[in-house]
C-alpha cells in the first residue's frame, strides 16, 4: 500500500508500479497515519526531513506494534530513535531499523564484512562513502536533511563511548580504486549501532567524500560555524532557516543516476591503527540504491520478520550474509580483502 498526502501523485505512481492501492494521510494528522499500519505489518517512512515530520510514523508503528523502517540520514533523528524509542520498541516486540538505504546501510554491511575478516584483532574501523561517475546529484529532501544536520549535533563513537559532536571537523583520504580521494567526517548511523553487534570495538569512524576536493574546506567551514555557536541567536537564526526548507520530493532524474555510482569502503584495524581488512561495496547511483533496499527490508521483514527486537542497525536487523544478498539485490556487490 502507499501512502502520502495527494492522492493524484499516489495515484500516478500506483500506476507506474502496476495497481496498488493507495490511501491518503499526512503526518500532521497523526491519526491519519495511525489509520495506515496493523499489528505484524511493516511500516517504510520516507517522510522528510525528519526531524520535523518524521516522529508520527515512528510512533504509529510501535502503537500498532509493527516493525519500522526508514530512509533518514539526519543525525537529530538518529540520535532520538537509538536514546528514546529503543525500549519502547523492545516492549512492543519490534524492531525499528532508521537509516535503511544509502545512509547507511553499505557502511554497516562492509565495515561488518571487513571486521569478520580481519577477526577478533580488528578493534577500529573507518568507513568511507563516495559518489563515482560523470553527474553528481542531490534531491531537495537531502538538501533540506543536510541543511537542518548543520544545526544538531550527532553521535561519534571514539574509546568505545559515545560522544556528541558536529559534521565535518575532520578530513581523511581514501583510496577509491587506485585514486586518493577526501572525504569529511559525519556522525553515521554505524556509530550508534555497530558496537550492539561488535562490542569488541573501540572507535568508529565514518566519513562522506560527496564533495572532494572540496572535503578540507568544508572541515573549515564546519569548525568556524561551530565557533559561531557561541554567537547569541546565531544558532536560532540558523534553525529557523533550515526549517524554511522545504521539498517537492524531486531528485535526480534517471539520467542522472545513470551517470553517477556509489564506492563505499570500510577498513578495519587493530588498537595500534593498522590496516587488517578492507571491504569494498561498488555499484549504482545512491538514491536508485536507497529505493531498492528499502524494498528488500521491508518485503523481507514481512516475511521473515527481523532478528532481534528495538532500535537496530542492520547487522542486527537482518544478519551480515542476508545484507549481503540485499546490497547484491539493491545494486552494490561486495568485495573483501
Amino acid at each position: 500500500m502507499l501512502a502520502g498526502r495527494r492522492r493524484d501523485a499516489l495515484e500516478a505512481l500506483a500506476r507506474d508500479l502496476g495497481g496498488l492501492p493507495v490511501r491518503v494521510a499526512d503526518v500532521a494528522d497523526a491519526r491519519s497515519v495511525r489509520a495506515l499500519v496493523g499489528r505484524g505489518d511493516v511500516l517504510l517512512s520516507t517522510v522528510g526531513p525528519f526531524a520535523r515530520h518524521g516522529r508520527a510514523a515512528l510512533e504509529a508503528a510501535l502503537q500498532a506494534k509493527a516493525h519500522y523502517l526508514d530512509s533518514t540520514g539526519e543525525p537529530a533523528f538518529l540520535r532520538l530513535v537509538f536514546e528514546q524509542f529503543d525500549e519502547p520498541a523492545r516492549k512492543a516486540g519490534v524492531g525499528v531499523v532508521p537509516a535503511f538505504g544509502y545512509d547507511y546501510v553499505p557502511g554497516h554491511t562492509a565495515a561488518a564484512a571487513a571486521l569478520e575478516r580481519a577477526g577478533p584483532d580488528a578493534v577500529r574501523v573507518e568507513i568511507g562513502y563516495f559518489a563515482v561517475g560523470s553527474r553528481f546529484g542531490m534531491s531537495q529532501g537531502t538538501f533540506a536533511s543536510l541543511a537542518g544536520a548543520l544545526v544538531e549535533p550527532g553521535v561519534f563513537f571514539d574509546g568505545g563511548r559515545r560522544r556528541l559532536g558536529y559534521a565535518g571537523l575532520r578530513s581523511r583520504r581514501f583510496d577509491v580504486d587506485g585514486r586518493s580521494m577526501s572525504a569529511v567526517s559525519v556522525p553515521g548511523s554505524e556509530c550508534l549501532a555497530l558496537p550492539a553487534s561488535y562490542p569488541r570495538l573501540r572507535d568508529i569512524d565514518v566519513y562522506l567524500g560527496w564533495f572532494g576536493a572540496l572535503s578540507p574546506a568544508m572541515s573549515a567551514l564546519s569548525r568556524a560555524q561551530v565557533a559561531l555557536f557561541a554567537v547569541p541567536g546565531y544558532r536560532r537564526t540558523l534553525a529557523w532557516a533550515a526549517a524554511r526548507l522545504g521539498s517537492s520530493g524531486r531528485g535526480p532524474d534517471e539520467a542522472a543516476r545513470a551517470g553517477n555510482g556509489s564506492h563505499v569502503v570500510a577498513i578495519a584495524g587493530d588498537a595500534k591503527g593498522r590496516p587488517l581488512a578492507t571491504a569494498v561495496l561498488r555499484g549504482v547511483n545512491g538514491y536508485t540504491y536507497t529505493a531498492r533496499m528499502l524494498a528488500w527490508g521491508a518485503e523481507r521483514a514481512a516475511r521473515r520478520g527481523l532478528k532481534a527486537r528495538g532500535a537496530l542497525g542492520p547487522v542486527a536487523a537482518y544478519g551480515l550474509a542476508a545484507l549481503i544478498d540485499g546490497n547484491r539485490e539493491a545494486g552494490l556487490a561486495l568485495t573483501v580483502s
